[in-house]
């Protein structure tokens, strides 16, 4: 079963992201640093509809909350599972025991720039295919809307009681979430490099899921939980509103962070398939 690789780029600061999702409220001790190269267990931005704590007024407040990146179920024992539910698959995500509860209520976005994918080298490709050891090669291209917007991905979130400490301990509760993966959409990109993939799913089978605006506030509101509505929400955005570009393989180092893995190469650095 494919997986993403899980990287993304978020570097837009919290007051534009306030302006974008209208949020209510955030706090400014959670700013973030831009990141160019978020990989799992990270601290994230989530937009969220929640009630305030210890608030009078119940009603669901739209918030831009840090969660850590990797989902821990309310009922694990323990979270070292997290770093391996970085991803949710929309096809199952109602059914699975690790997600179904968060869909139905606790669901999110997570703002981001775009995100990175590998492509394996065709040489490489083949030596795996013959069952040799040889460490693939890969070229990452950086997948973005083409017109510069925000890419909402669609999430989840979860809290989890570390049982182990006090109540009053600032680490008794972890907040963790997941991203929802779709399948690559095969329709043509909007803008393809020269010497490249023209489609998503040349790059990639798996895609996060990309939240138009017009259904932002379907998929916050905690009001809903009818499975079968939530699932319509989960169709594929419109084709053609992407773009896809190769970048340094720079960005396979997590240690490696700055706007300059953003830049576009003329040509892919390693040979791929294309």
């Amino acid at each position: 079963m494919a997986r993403m690789c899980g990287r993304y780029s978020a570097s837009r600061r919290p007051e534009d992201l306030a302006g974008i999702f209208e949020i209510e409220k955030w706090e400014p001790e959670e700013t973030l640093e831009p990141d160019y190269n978020v990989a799992p267990t990270k601290e994230v931005y989530a937009v969220l509809d929640r009630p305030l704590k210890d608030a009078d007024d119940p009603r669901p407040v739209r918030q831009l909350r840090t969660l850590k990146w990797g989902l821990v179920p309310s009922w694990s024992k323990t979270p070292e599972g997290g770093a391996r539910m970085i991803n949710a698959r929309a096809e199952t995500v109602h059914e699975k025991p690790s997600y179904r509860r968060a869909f139905s209520s606790r669901r999110c976005i997570l703002p981001a720039d775009g995100y990175y994918e590998w492509v394996t080298g065709t040489q490489e490709r083949e030596l795996e295919v013959e069952g040799k050891k040889k460490r693939p090669r890969k070229q990452p291209y950086f997948v973005t809307p083409a017109d510069g917007s925000v890419f909402a991905m669609a999430g989840l979130y979860e809290f989890w009681r570390d049982k182990t400490l006090p109540d009053d301990h600032p680490q008794a509760w972890w907040v963790t979430c997941s991203v929802i993966t779709t399948e690559a959409e095969q329709s043509p990109l909007a803008v393809s490099p020269a010497d490249g993939p023209r489609a998503l799913a040349d790059i990639h089978p798996r895609m996060p899921l990309m939240l138009t605006p017009d259904r932002w506030d379907a998929w916050l509101d905690p009001s809903r939980t009818d499975t079968d509505e939530l699932r319509e929400l989960l169709a594929p955005p419109p084709g053609g509103l992407m773009r896809a570009y190769p970048v340094a393989t720079a960005v396979s180092n997590v240690r490696n962070n700055g706007p300059e893995l953003l830049k576009e190469l003329e040509g892919p650095e390693e040979g791929t398939l294309f």
